[in-house]
């Protein structure tokens, strides 16, 4: 990631903190005009989500530190913890709404002001999916899995604000006040289902996950296109740690040729490696060819093909 990007991903996770209290105001404000359990319920996941906000915003800026002697591949792993963390909060918060909504089911009652309430809460809904939207795609474009996670977060808020209002809507309608705890239910197994999302994506990124698939496949076009002079590439290795890519590979050349022609090989792989992964860090290892080939992934691809 640039230093453009760094900025850009640090000064979101910052403005989401006062977002996230504006948000909870909002849906705190709609369930004390009408007391639904359904939107107390919405509101206690805002308030997790002020707790991931914080969180959120000290890992990014703890990430995006330069590497150091204790830690001389950088940071960057640390967005994956907050993106863990924030999956249990996730999953906290829908055990809490299945908590408050389990006493309705046994004393259900309809809504006061619901109009009023409805409205606020649609109003801070709406908020959020704007919100979660741009926290999402930014958080993709500069691999911020911290950012990502929030926005997701977020996302699963919306969903809960939607099935919340469904559910009143039909409750009023209908007459049957056990309509709003039934929903929040429903709600709350579907944010279960999205925190567990949450947490095994990150934990893949803890556990070295290699890159996305598009990415393998534009690292192994850059080096067909840019490998002039070499026999074979072979034991390709990928891995992601938030916003930084690692990439090692080996090229086996003509045992006769320099070390210096060599030099100039790797450093146009490297060029065009980092042309379509910003910010890679590459480690190429240059083999003559009366080398067997070895390594993990071997034979990854004939240059030219």
């Amino acid at each position: 990631m640039n230093a453009e990007g760094n900025a850009l991903v640090r000064k979101l996770a910052f403005w989401g903190i006062p977002f996230s209290f504006l948000v909870l105001g909002l849906k705190l404000s709609a369930w004390w005009v009408t007391g639904s359990v359904a939107l107390l319920s919405d509101g206690l996941e805002s308030t997790v989500n002020v707790v991931a906000a914080f969180i959120a915003y000290f890992v990014i800026r703890y990430a995006q530190k330069p590497a150091d002697d204790d830690h001389q591949f950088g940071h960057h792993k640390a967005e994956y913890i907050s993106a863990v963390v924030e999956g249990v909060l996730i999953v906290v918060a829908a055990l809490l709404i299945v908590k408050e909504a389990w006493g309705g089911l046994f004393e259900p009652r309809l809504p006061e002001a619901p109009v009023l309430g409805l409205a606020i809460n649609a109003f801070a809904g709406g908020l959020n999916a704007v919100w979660a939207t741009i926290l999402i795609r930014v958080g993709r474009k500069h691999a911020s899995p911290a950012l990502t996670a929030d926005g997701h977060h977020i996302m699963s808020d919306v969903v809960t604000s939607i099935g919340v209002l469904i559910g009143l809507v039909l409750a009023i309608v209908t007459g049957y006040a056990i309509l709003d705890p039934l929903l929040a239910i429903l709600v709350a197994i579907n944010i279960l289902i999205q925190g567990s999302k949450v947490i095994l994506h990150s934990l893949g990124g803890l556990m070295d996950k290699a890159v996305e698939p598009e990415e393998d496949e534009a690292i192994k076009k850059a080096i067909a296109e840019n490998s002039a002079g070499v026999l074979n590439v072979h034991d390709l290795k990928t891995r992601r740690a938030g916003s930084a890519a690692f990439i090692d590979f080996h090229v086996v050349v003509p045992a006769s040729m320099s070390v210096g022609a060599a030099h100039e090989i790797c450093d146009r792989l490297e060029d065009a490696i980092r042309g379509v992964i910003p910010g890679a860090t590459l480690a190429i290892h240059v083999e003559p060819e009366s080398e067997q080939a070895h390594g993990v992934r071997v034979n990854v691809l004939e240059p030219g093909v």
